[in-house]
Protein backbone atom coordinates (compact mmCIF):
# COMPACT_ATOMS: atom_id res chain seq x y z
CA UNK A 1 0.00 0.00 0.00
CA UNK A 2 1.34 3.42 -0.95
CA UNK A 3 2.10 5.91 1.81
CA UNK A 4 0.17 8.96 0.67
CA UNK A 5 1.54 12.50 1.19
CA UNK A 6 -0.19 15.00 3.44
CA UNK A 7 0.29 17.94 1.05
CA UNK A 8 -2.83 18.35 -1.12
CA UNK A 9 -1.06 19.24 -4.38
CA UNK A 10 1.41 16.38 -4.01
CA UNK A 11 -1.48 14.05 -3.26
CA UNK A 12 -3.30 15.14 -6.43
CA UNK A 13 -0.23 14.56 -8.59
CA UNK A 14 0.60 11.24 -6.95
CA UNK A 15 -2.97 9.99 -7.39
CA UNK A 16 -2.84 10.73 -11.14
CA UNK A 17 0.54 8.99 -11.44
CA UNK A 18 -0.71 5.97 -9.49
CA UNK A 19 -3.66 5.79 -11.89
CA UNK A 20 -1.22 5.72 -14.82
CA UNK A 21 0.82 3.01 -13.12
CA UNK A 22 -2.33 1.02 -12.34
CA UNK A 23 -3.24 1.14 -16.03
CA UNK A 24 -0.01 -0.72 -16.83
CA UNK A 25 -1.03 -3.63 -14.59
CA UNK A 26 -0.41 -6.92 -16.41
CA UNK A 27 -4.02 -8.00 -15.83
CA UNK A 28 -5.26 -4.79 -17.44
CA UNK A 29 -2.93 -5.16 -20.42
CA UNK A 30 -3.87 -8.81 -20.96
CA UNK A 31 -7.61 -8.17 -20.84
CA UNK A 32 -7.49 -5.08 -23.06
CA UNK A 33 -5.28 -7.00 -25.47
CA UNK A 34 -7.85 -9.80 -25.68
CA UNK A 35 -10.83 -7.45 -26.04
CA UNK A 36 -9.07 -5.43 -28.74
CA UNK A 37 -8.05 -8.50 -30.75
CA UNK A 38 -11.54 -9.98 -30.51
CA UNK A 39 -13.24 -6.78 -31.63
CA UNK A 40 -10.69 -6.23 -34.40
CA UNK A 41 -12.31 -9.25 -36.07
CA UNK A 42 -16.00 -8.58 -35.40
CA UNK A 43 -16.24 -4.83 -34.58
CA UNK A 44 -13.18 -3.07 -36.07
CA UNK A 45 -14.55 0.38 -35.31
CA UNK A 46 -14.88 -0.46 -31.63
CA UNK A 47 -11.53 -2.21 -31.20
CA UNK A 48 -9.44 0.93 -30.71
CA UNK A 49 -11.69 2.13 -27.87
CA UNK A 50 -11.58 -1.04 -25.77
CA UNK A 51 -8.92 0.33 -23.42
CA UNK A 52 -10.86 3.57 -22.92
CA UNK A 53 -14.16 1.81 -22.21
CA UNK A 54 -12.45 -0.63 -19.84
CA UNK A 55 -10.97 2.26 -17.85
CA UNK A 56 -14.26 4.13 -17.66
CA UNK A 57 -15.96 1.11 -16.12
CA UNK A 58 -13.07 0.51 -13.76
CA UNK A 59 -12.95 4.16 -12.74
CA UNK A 60 -16.70 4.32 -12.09
CA UNK A 61 -16.36 1.66 -9.38
CA UNK A 62 -13.33 3.43 -7.86
CA UNK A 63 -15.34 6.67 -7.64
CA UNK A 64 -18.30 4.89 -6.04
CA UNK A 65 -16.04 3.29 -3.43
CA UNK A 66 -14.26 6.56 -2.71
CA UNK A 67 -17.57 8.36 -2.19
CA UNK A 68 -18.93 5.61 0.06
CA UNK A 69 -15.82 5.44 2.21
CA UNK A 70 -15.61 9.24 2.52
CA UNK A 71 -19.20 9.32 3.84
CA UNK A 72 -18.46 6.58 6.39
CA UNK A 73 -14.98 7.83 7.26
CA UNK A 74 -16.06 9.28 10.60
CA UNK A 75 -17.50 5.93 11.67
CA UNK A 76 -14.71 3.61 10.54
CA UNK A 77 -11.06 3.41 11.52
CA UNK A 78 -8.66 1.52 9.26
CA UNK A 79 -7.26 -1.58 11.04
CA UNK A 80 -3.47 -1.69 11.26
CA UNK A 81 -3.37 -5.03 9.45
CA UNK A 82 -5.33 -3.68 6.47
CA UNK A 83 -2.37 -2.01 4.77
CA UNK A 84 -0.05 -4.95 5.48
CA UNK A 85 -2.47 -7.49 4.04
CA UNK A 86 -2.98 -5.33 0.96
CA UNK A 87 0.78 -5.09 0.47
CA UNK A 88 1.28 -8.85 0.77
CA UNK A 89 -1.52 -9.62 -1.70
CA UNK A 90 -0.20 -7.04 -4.16
CA UNK A 91 3.36 -8.42 -3.97
CA UNK A 92 2.14 -12.00 -4.47
CA UNK A 93 0.10 -11.06 -7.54
CA UNK A 94 2.98 -9.07 -9.03
CA UNK A 95 5.39 -11.98 -8.61
CA UNK A 96 2.97 -14.42 -10.24
CA UNK A 97 2.10 -12.05 -13.09
CA UNK A 98 5.73 -11.10 -13.69
CA UNK A 99 6.82 -14.74 -13.75
CA UNK A 100 4.01 -15.83 -16.07
CA UNK A 101 4.70 -13.04 -18.57
CA UNK A 102 8.45 -13.66 -18.52
CA UNK A 103 7.82 -17.35 -19.14
CA UNK A 104 5.50 -16.49 -22.03
CA UNK A 105 8.21 -14.43 -23.73
CA UNK A 106 10.92 -17.06 -23.23
CA UNK A 107 8.76 -19.96 -24.44
CA UNK A 108 7.28 -18.21 -27.48
CA UNK A 109 8.26 -19.60 -30.86
CA UNK A 110 9.92 -17.15 -33.30
CA UNK A 111 6.71 -16.93 -35.35
CA UNK A 112 4.39 -16.47 -32.35
CA UNK A 113 3.05 -13.16 -31.00
CA UNK A 114 3.52 -12.86 -27.26
CA UNK A 115 0.24 -11.89 -25.63
CA UNK A 116 0.14 -10.52 -22.05
CA UNK A 117 -0.98 -13.03 -19.44
CA UNK A 118 -3.41 -12.03 -16.69
CA UNK A 119 -5.09 -13.78 -13.79
CA UNK A 120 -8.36 -11.95 -13.25
CA UNK A 121 -9.39 -12.15 -16.88
CA UNK A 122 -9.55 -15.94 -16.72
CA UNK A 123 -12.35 -15.68 -14.17
CA UNK A 124 -14.59 -13.69 -16.52
CA UNK A 125 -15.36 -16.52 -18.95
CA UNK A 126 -17.29 -15.31 -22.01
CA UNK A 127 -17.05 -11.68 -20.87
CA UNK A 128 -13.52 -11.68 -22.26
CA UNK A 129 -15.12 -11.76 -25.72
CA UNK A 130 -17.78 -9.04 -25.89
CA UNK A 131 -18.54 -6.46 -28.57
CA UNK A 132 -20.80 -3.94 -26.87
CA UNK A 133 -19.41 -0.73 -25.30
CA UNK A 134 -21.47 -1.25 -22.14
CA UNK A 135 -20.24 -4.82 -21.69
CA UNK A 136 -16.60 -3.77 -22.16
CA UNK A 137 -17.10 -1.13 -19.47
CA UNK A 138 -18.69 -3.84 -17.31
CA UNK A 139 -15.53 -5.93 -17.63
CA UNK A 140 -13.52 -2.96 -16.37
CA UNK A 141 -15.89 -2.47 -13.44
CA UNK A 142 -15.62 -6.15 -12.47
CA UNK A 143 -11.82 -5.78 -12.44
CA UNK A 144 -12.19 -3.06 -9.81
CA UNK A 145 -13.82 -5.53 -7.43
CA UNK A 146 -10.48 -6.79 -6.13
CA UNK A 147 -8.75 -6.27 -2.80
CA UNK A 148 -5.90 -4.16 -4.14
CA UNK A 149 -8.18 -1.74 -6.03
CA UNK A 150 -10.76 -1.56 -3.24
CA UNK A 151 -8.14 -0.91 -0.58
CA UNK A 152 -6.41 1.73 -2.69
CA UNK A 153 -9.68 3.57 -3.30
CA UNK A 154 -10.49 3.37 0.41
CA UNK A 155 -7.14 4.85 1.40
CA UNK A 156 -7.57 7.66 -1.13
CA UNK A 157 -10.94 8.50 0.36
CA UNK A 158 -9.73 8.35 3.96
CA UNK A 159 -6.75 10.55 3.14
CA UNK A 160 -8.97 13.01 1.26
CA UNK A 161 -11.24 13.45 4.29
CA UNK A 162 -8.30 15.12 6.05
CA UNK A 163 -8.69 18.00 3.59
CA UNK A 164 -12.48 18.17 3.44
CA UNK A 165 -15.56 16.15 2.59
CA UNK A 166 -16.67 13.82 -0.17
CA UNK A 167 -15.78 16.35 -2.88
CA UNK A 168 -12.07 15.86 -2.18
CA UNK A 169 -12.43 12.07 -2.28
CA UNK A 170 -14.31 12.29 -5.59
CA UNK A 171 -11.60 14.52 -7.08
CA UNK A 172 -8.90 12.00 -6.15
CA UNK A 173 -10.94 9.15 -7.65
CA UNK A 174 -11.45 11.12 -10.88
CA UNK A 175 -7.71 11.85 -11.15
CA UNK A 176 -6.91 8.18 -10.56
CA UNK A 177 -9.35 7.24 -13.33
CA UNK A 178 -7.89 9.84 -15.73
CA UNK A 179 -4.39 8.50 -15.18
CA UNK A 180 -5.59 4.96 -15.81
CA UNK A 181 -7.63 6.14 -18.80
CA UNK A 182 -4.52 7.65 -20.36
CA UNK A 183 -2.42 4.50 -20.21
CA UNK A 184 -5.16 1.94 -20.91
CA UNK A 185 -6.58 4.08 -23.72
CA UNK A 186 -3.18 4.39 -25.40
CA UNK A 187 -2.61 0.66 -24.95
CA UNK A 188 -5.87 -0.17 -26.71
CA UNK A 189 -5.10 2.18 -29.59
CA UNK A 190 -1.59 0.77 -29.93
CA UNK A 191 -2.75 -2.84 -30.01
CA UNK A 192 -5.38 -2.00 -32.63
CA UNK A 193 -2.66 -0.34 -34.73
CA UNK A 194 -0.35 -3.35 -34.45
CA UNK A 195 -3.14 -5.71 -35.49
CA UNK A 196 -3.68 -3.62 -38.63
CA UNK A 197 0.00 -3.79 -39.57
CA UNK A 198 2.40 -6.55 -40.61
CA UNK A 199 2.83 -9.64 -38.45
CA UNK A 200 6.56 -9.06 -38.00
CA UNK A 201 5.82 -5.70 -36.39
CA UNK A 202 3.64 -7.37 -33.76
CA UNK A 203 6.28 -10.06 -33.18
CA UNK A 204 8.92 -7.51 -32.20
CA UNK A 205 6.66 -5.19 -30.22
CA UNK A 206 4.97 -7.99 -28.26
CA UNK A 207 8.33 -9.30 -27.04
CA UNK A 208 9.58 -5.90 -25.99
CA UNK A 209 6.46 -5.11 -24.00
CA UNK A 210 6.22 -8.62 -22.56
CA UNK A 211 9.71 -8.26 -21.10
CA UNK A 212 8.96 -4.77 -19.80
CA UNK A 213 5.69 -5.76 -18.12
CA UNK A 214 7.38 -8.76 -16.54
CA UNK A 215 10.43 -6.81 -15.41
CA UNK A 216 8.45 -3.94 -13.92
CA UNK A 217 6.10 -6.32 -12.09
CA UNK A 218 8.97 -8.25 -10.52
CA UNK A 219 10.89 -5.06 -9.69
CA UNK A 220 7.91 -3.46 -7.93
CA UNK A 221 7.26 -6.71 -6.04
CA UNK A 222 10.90 -6.93 -4.92
CA UNK A 223 10.92 -3.31 -3.77
CA UNK A 224 7.63 -3.76 -1.90
CA UNK A 225 8.99 -6.83 -0.14
CA UNK A 226 12.18 -4.98 0.77
CA UNK A 227 10.15 -2.16 2.34
CA UNK A 228 8.13 -4.61 4.41
CA UNK A 229 11.14 -6.62 5.59
CA UNK A 230 13.71 -3.85 6.06
CA UNK A 231 13.01 -0.78 8.24
CA UNK A 232 16.04 0.90 6.66
CA UNK A 233 14.62 0.58 3.13
CA UNK A 234 11.20 1.70 4.36
CA UNK A 235 12.70 4.78 6.02
CA UNK A 236 14.79 5.60 2.94
CA UNK A 237 11.79 5.38 0.61
CA UNK A 238 9.52 7.45 2.85
CA UNK A 239 8.41 10.60 1.03
CA UNK A 240 9.67 9.37 -2.36
CA UNK A 241 6.40 7.80 -3.54
CA UNK A 242 5.81 10.45 -6.20
CA UNK A 243 9.35 10.08 -7.56
CA UNK A 244 9.07 6.29 -7.75
CA UNK A 245 5.70 6.54 -9.46
CA UNK A 246 7.06 8.91 -12.10
CA UNK A 247 10.09 6.66 -12.69
CA UNK A 248 7.95 3.59 -13.30
CA UNK A 249 5.68 5.45 -15.71
CA UNK A 250 8.69 6.88 -17.57
CA UNK A 251 10.33 3.45 -17.83
CA UNK A 252 7.19 1.90 -19.31
CA UNK A 253 6.54 4.88 -21.61
CA UNK A 254 10.11 4.77 -22.94
CA UNK A 255 9.69 1.04 -23.51
CA UNK A 256 6.56 1.69 -25.57
CA UNK A 257 8.51 4.19 -27.67
CA UNK A 258 11.39 1.73 -28.06
CA UNK A 259 8.96 -0.94 -29.25
CA UNK A 260 7.52 1.48 -31.82
CA UNK A 261 11.02 2.38 -33.08
CA UNK A 262 11.96 -1.28 -33.39
CA UNK A 263 8.81 -2.11 -35.32
CA UNK A 264 9.44 0.77 -37.71
CA UNK A 265 12.88 -0.64 -38.45
CA UNK A 266 11.36 -4.03 -39.17
CA UNK A 267 8.57 -2.75 -41.42
CA UNK A 268 8.59 0.89 -42.56
CA UNK A 269 5.36 2.81 -41.74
Amino acid sequence: MEALPTDWLSLLILTFVLGMKHGFDADHLATIDGLTRYNARCQPGLARYCGTLFSLGHGAVVMAIALGVSVLAGQWAVPEWFGTLGGVISIAFLVVLGSLNLSAVLRAEPHEIVQPIGLKGRLLGNLRHVSHPGLIALVGSLFALSFDTLSQAAFFALTATQFGGWQHALLLAVLFMLGMLLTDGINGLWIARLIARADQVALVASRVMGLVVSGVSLLVAAFGAAKMLSPAVDAWSDGKELLFGFLLVVIIAVSFLAAVRLTRRVVPA
